[in-house]
């Protein structure tokens, strides 16, 4: 019988997104905030907008935090340039995200302005979210 062929390859150097967040994943700061359902890399690009679009629509007032930090470098190689000749130069940064994790939190303005201005922030990333009240939120 013939056997499938094992592959060697695989995703090496990257790492596994394996599991939900072991951290961040409970309120801090803020009354209300977004949760992630899924697991994904999330540029400081995307990141920047969905604070812009959060604290357009909060009108600057209350507060924001942004709880996750871009801290992993992603390396591209110049395009037409031929294997070998080491890794290449960091093109843009990402923040790992599992789920569970609290991506923002928001103080200071009431639930439905609240509501709103994640929602906002949440159609700028990439992964599926959950608007969470804290326990302790009196209406």
């Amino acid at each position: 019988m013939l056997q499938p062929k094992r592959t060697k390859f695989r995703k090496a150097q990257k790492g596994r997104m394996k599991g939900i967040s072991q951290r961040g994943s409970q309120l801090s700061n803020g009354m209300f905030g977004i949760k992630s359902l899924d697991s994904k890399f999330i540029t400081s690009r995307q990141i920047e907008a969905a604070r812009i679009a959060a604290t357009r629509y909060m009108k600057r007032e209350g507060q924001l935090w942004i709880k996750i930090f871009p801290d992993k470098p992603i390396t591209k190689k110049p395009l037409e340039v031929r294997m070998g000749k080491g890794k290449g130069a960091p093109e843009y940064f990402v923040a790992v995200v599992k789920p569970g994790r609290i991506m923002f939190e928001i103080a200071g303005v009431p639930l439905d302005v609240a509501k709103e201005a994640l929602r906002l922030a949440a159609q700028k990333l990439p992964v599926k979210t959950k608007f969470i009240i804290a326990r302790d939120f009196q209406a």
